[in-house]
């Protein structure tokens, strides 16, 4: 709760964390779905709310506009004045960087700063399942969901994976399950989070223009168990060196998850079959031939989200069972259709290298990829490598298109730039035969061409559907 100097008591949570935001004042930093989503909870909560963006007021639109309509004071524009007057509090979205020049007069002042998954989770009370990793962790959140729908207990999917936690934390049981996605960008601004799961899946650089190094970034990531206890459970993929690693730094009792090798407490793969080691006997879950999902990554976000539901208590036959009904989640090597023998698949989610390698290693079939866009800092040249083979020709769009060009060219793959993604698809289309697919898998960020990677996803589908 917030004390009478203003300063945060870490430890409340629920219904006495939100008594003591009335009458406070507080900043929400960035009114896109999270800060919205904050300065809606806070103003519920009887909090005096200044809400401020980058960009203008008349920018906002219907937002700006709803906010008003909740008693949200609003100070915009890139050089907004008066945004930090008096506040208690900062609530900040995670596109803004903690380190940037926005909250630098927040800083300045010593205020505290927390971030809208913080805010979130201190007003629930419901034990929470939290999921990170550069890549698989939106297919894994939803899995785990679809798997713990199968017993009792009112469950919420939210976080990175769409829907701000703090939009459904008011009113949501104190006896339910919260499985939440979590992103380093939201992990760096929490301080008192704590979830009894905390599931590692892998780590790759990604994000080093925001991080500024893969040391930071790997930081942000541990913050997930930095408050766990041994009470607590770590959920850690022993395939990848750097979340093994990483394990070493919590607290938590750890489970592992393996594809490659029995764990002796953990979930893993024998003879063809889901199984796990947890009570000091191995259990069958369900044969691997039965995971609808495409792709050897796939595989090991099914061990995770197994693992998070044998901690719920779920059967073994009821995880089989929901895994046997579990399809893509959207842009996640979404299957979108099949033109004249030749398969279309959407994998717009595939925003880094690392992803879009996981991808290539799902198809055995000759690929047609298009890639590009804002790379972020990225090392083209491990793509190009392992695209050789697989790939056989590259269309390439958005900004860093150039730089795919000359990984794609030093790795002898033929290239093509492509102005738009629907020349990309076009071309695509003309030069694909029966038995090929045709992937979208960028590698890079959307927002060059984009305003998200479902943006990207979807003009992908429609442009596919259209083809004759």
């Amino acid at each position: 709760m917030i004390t009478e100097r203003g300063e945060i008591d870490m430890v409340t949570r629920g219904r006495a964390y939100l008594d003591s935001l009335a009458g406070r004042r507080v900043t929400v930093v960035g009114l896109a779905r999270s800060g919205v989503a904050a300065a809606r909870l806070l103003r519920t909560a009887g909090a005096q709310v200044t809400g401020t963006d980058l960009k203008p007021l008349e920018a906002l639109g219907r937002v700006a506009a709803e906010l008003q309509a909740l008693g949200v004071r609003l100070v915009t524009g890139p050089h907004a004045r008066g945004a930090f007057d008096g506040a208690d509090l900062v609530v900040v979205s995670p596109g803004v960087p903690l380190h940037g020049d926005q909250l630098g007069p927040a800083r300045a002042r010593g205020m505290p700063i927390i971030g809208e998954l913080e805010l979130g989770w201190r007003a629930l009370e419901a034990e929470t399942i939290a999921i990170t990793g550069t890549n698989g962790k939106t297919t894994t959140t939803a899995l785990t969901g679809a798997l713990l729908a199968e017993q009792p207990r009112p469950v919420l999917v939210a976080g990175n994976i769409g829907t701000p936690l703090a939009a459904r934390a008011l009113g949501f049981p104190p006896d339910g399950l919260v499985v939440c996605e979590v992103s380093s960008f939201q992990l760096e601004t929490t301080d008192a989070f704590q979830p009894r799961v905390a599931a590692v899946l892998n780590i790759t650089p990604d994000h080093l223009d925001r991080h500024g190094s893969l040391a930071a970034y790997v930081d942000a990531k541990a913050r997930i168990f930095a408050n766990q206890t041994p009470a607590d459970c770590t959920i850690v993929n022993a395939d990848d060196e750097a979340a093994e690693a990483l394990a070493r730094r919590t607290r938590a009792r750890v489970v592992w998850f393996s594809r490659r090798r029995p764990a002796s407490h953990g979930v893993f793969v024998r003879d063809g079959w889901v199984a796990a080691t947890l009570n000091g006997h191995v259990e069958a879950i369900c044969p691997v031939a039965e995971i609808f999902l495409r792709g050897a990554h796939n595989v090991e976000n099914v061990l995770a989200a197994a693992a998070c539901a044998l901690w719920a208590g779920l059967a073994p036959e009821a995880i089989r069972r929901a895994i046997g009904r579990f399809r893509a989640v959207a842009h996640r090597i979404e299957f979108v259709r099949d033109r004249r023998g030749v398969q279309y698949y959407n994998d717009s989610k595939g925003t880094n290298v690392a992803s879009t390698l996981k991808a290539l290693e799902s198809f055995s079939e000759r690929i047609l990829l298009i890639a590009g866009g804002k790379g972020k800092g990225q090392d083209f040249e491990p793509l190009a490598t392992a695209a050789r083979g697989r790939v056989g020709h590259a269309f390439l769009i958005g900004e860093d298109a150039p730089k795919l060009a000359a990984a794609f060219k030093g790795a002898s793959i033929p290239v093509a730039r492509c102005p738009s993604l629907e020349a990309a698809v076009e071309a695509a289309g003309q030069l694909a035969m029966p038995g090929d697919v045709v992937l979208l898998s960028p590698a890079c960020a959307s927002f060059d061409m984009f305003d998200s990677f479902e943006h990207r996803g979807d003009v992908f589908k429609k442009l596919v559907e259209r083809l004759e």
